[in-house]
This record gives C-alpha cells, sequence and structure tokens, in this order.
C-alpha cells in the first residue's frame, strides 16, 4: 500500500494500463458524485466487502478512495493481506478530489 497525493494519482492513472479504480464509499456517498470508471463496492458492508473484493483480479493495480481517505486507507491494507501486491490510497479521498467527476 502506497498514499498518493492527488497529483500523483492522476499521473499514474493516465500511465497505467493495469489501473482499476476502487470506489469503497456508501451507495448515498457516490450518489452525491464519484471519479469517473470506478467500481463501487462498500467497505462498510463487511464480510460481503472481502467477498466481492476476492473476485477482482490480484494482478491488476487499485487506486482506491474513500471521502476523506481513512476507509480506503482500511482498504488497502486489507486487501493487501488477502493478496493484492498493489494499491493505493487516495489522501484527502472525494473530499479534495479536483479531477473531474461524474454524478
Amino acid at each position: 500500500m502506497a498514499d498518493i497525493t492527488q497529483e500523483e494519482w492522476q499521473e499514474r492513472i493516465t500511465n497505467d494500463d493495469n489501473a482499476v479504480i476502487l470506489d469503497v464509499r456508501t451507495n448515498e456517498e457516490v450518489a452525491a458524485g464519484f471519479i469517473p470508471k470506478m467500481i463501487n463496492i462498500d467497505i462498510r458492508l463487511g464480510q460481503q466487502f472481502i467477498d466481492e473484493v476476492e473476485k477482482l483480479d490480484k494482478s491488476k493495480n487499485y487506486y482506491i478512495y474513500c471521502r476523506s481517505g481513512m476507509r480506503s486507507g482500511k482498504a488497502c491494507a486489507l486487501m493487501n493481506q488477502i493478496g493484492f501486491e498493489t494499491t493505493y490510497n487516495l489522501i484527502g479521498g472525494f473530499m479534495g478530489w479536483e479531477g473531474e467527476t461524474e454524478e
């Protein structure tokens, strides 16, 4: 796991053909806006979150965000524990995001 800034995130995403954007917020939070091309799996779902994450390709590079960066940091650590090699946590989360968004 690595904590990365918004600038690092945008640069890496642009140049990473193996990137997957993972939003770990609730459906209500996602409804207020999200980073394009993401998949959403709510970390607050507990075991269901783990079950859904287990279905993902562990060889991909995961760029993970939540509202502020706390839940996504936990998601990165959890995913690393179950075999994901490359996870990046967006420092400041969606609250600090100044890039493109969708609603």
